[in-house]
């Protein structure tokens, strides 16, 4: 299976509990690649501005207290 229309149509022949094991794994799968992304971004400092602009409202007070 190296297509995604191969892996499509396997997952279409799974059974129903196995579709959402699927599911999860992928899920799961997402998250991981999203915390990477996110933690290697902000080791290459592309995040910086972003915290400063943050700190920055926040000593202004433009910030609410979060519920």
């Amino acid at each position: 299976m190296s297509t995604v229309a191969e892996i499509e149509s396997a997952i279409e022949k799974l059974d129903p509990k196995e579709i959402r094991r699927v599911g999860d794994w992928l899920d799961e799968l997402r998250e991981r690649l999203f915390d990477e992304r996110i933690e290697a971004d902000a080791k290459a400092g592309k995040l910086d501005k972003l915290m400063e602009e943050a700190k920055q409202d926040y000593l202004a007070g433009r910030c609410k207290p979060f519920p």
